[in-house]
């Protein structure tokens, strides 16, 4: 079984962390761009998804303070929770390629998408409520923020996440977790260590 190096892992990790402060900027021109649709979140989950819950975790940290660094977005104010927030969906997204196997790899990814995204809206919720805004933050603001404001951009997340891993594992750059005709591990999977 042939996996990718931790070498390759490290470059696509600093690749996606770079990504976190070119894609906001792409999206800079369209009003309220970060709320709608997260481009911050899309080289995290994508980190996750093909280096594991470790290194996604670091991009998901790394990639908002690289952001704020070089860009000023975010701003220094909310770049606790946004760390916070890209570390779990990295982390989430991660772990569920490793453990979640149906033996279809649209159904892995998906599972894996919605379950980090679930879970790190969740979490960044509880910590802005608990944390960072603490009794100033209602249920129906996180529910406005996570889901109803963010709706545009979950929906391009679960578009064009699963494309561009497929994309790359066609190019030969990763590896596919099961083979596209018989569902079964092939000779080269994505193992997450």
């Amino acid at each position: 079984m042939n996996t990718m190096t931790a070498v390759k892992k490290s470059i696509i990790t600093a690749v996606c962390a770079a990504l976190c402060v070119v894609l906001p900027q792409a999206f800079h021109a369209i009003p309220n761009a970060a709320l709608v649709y997260s481009p911050i979140h899309i080289p995290v989950l994508l980190c996750g998804i093909l280096c594991g819950p470790y290194l996604g975790a670091v991009c998901g940290i790394a990639g908002p303070v690289l952001s704020s660094l070089f860009t000023g977005m975010p701003a220094a104010a909310i770049l606790p929770q946004m760390m916070i927030e890209c570390g779990v969906y990295g982390l989430i997204s991660g772990l569920m390629m490793k453990f979640v196997s149906t033996k279809n790899m649209y159904a892995d990814l998906y599972i894996s998408l919605i379950t980090a995204m679930l879970f790190g809206r969740i979490i960044a919720g509880l910590a802005k409520a608990f944390i960072f805004a603490k009794g100033e933050y209602t249920i129906a603001a996180w529910a406005t923020v996570y889901f109803a404001t963010a709706l545009p951009g979950i929906a391009v997340h679960l578009i064009l996440i699963p494309a561009v891993v497929f994309a790359l594992a066609k190019a030969g750059l990763v590896p596919l977790k099961y083979s596209a005709k018989t569902n079964e591990p092939p000779t080269e999977n994505i193992t997450v260590q």
